[in-house]
């Protein structure tokens, strides 16, 4: 058994070693710095609320990314969120650098524009690189579900990330 000493301890070193990549997912959940840093708070509230079952886990990212996905997705049914998001100007700040900032831009507002369920199986599929049965646990659904959000995401990914012929160059 732990001293609470050594728990707080404990949770500090993993929140400080995990922030950052924690940071990171919520931004491609929710599109904004801002919010993102809110859901990463309220996530570490109830992870801290919650360490002795995370110490129990195997994996402790897995658990912790389980709670951050499921704080954006009831966040999303919240009617405070809808109220808020009238007035916000959704992905106002970079991800990070790349070599190719507007294809960074153009896949950022892809993704923003996909519905919230879609947006997270993408993300765990692709920037968390989770299989199917496990994206399925962390969003506690069933594989199949997984399997079609994923395939509508991509669809709608594709369709918007793929540029369209102006009226000049049909010419």
């Amino acid at each position: 058994m732990t001293t609470d000493k050594s728990r707080d301890d404990e949770f500090t070193e993993y929140v400080a070693s995990r922030g950052g990549w924690l940071r990171k997912v919520a931004y491609l959940l929710c599109s904004d710095w801002h919010r993102a840093d809110d859901l990463v708070q309220e996530s570490i509230t109830k992870l801290y609320a919650n360490w002795h079952r995370a110490g129990r886990v195997e994996n402790r990212d897995g658990y912790a990314r389980t709670v951050l996905v499921n704080t954006f997705l009831a966040e999303q049914r919240s009617p405070w969120l809808r109220r808020w998001a009238r007035g916000a100007e959704i992905g106002a700040e970079p991800v990070w650098t790349q070599s190719d900032p507007d294809t960074s831009l153009d896949l950022r507002q892809a993704l923003a524009a996909l519905p919230p369920r879609q947006r997270a199986t993408v993300v765990l599929r692709y920037y968390c690189d989770l299989t199917i049965d496990q994206t399925a646990d962390a969003l506690g659904c069933s594989s199949g579900n997984v399997k079609s959000q994923t395939s509508r995401g991509l669809d709608t990914l594709r369709r918007n990330l793929t540029p369209r012929p102006t009226e000049r160059s049909r010419a």
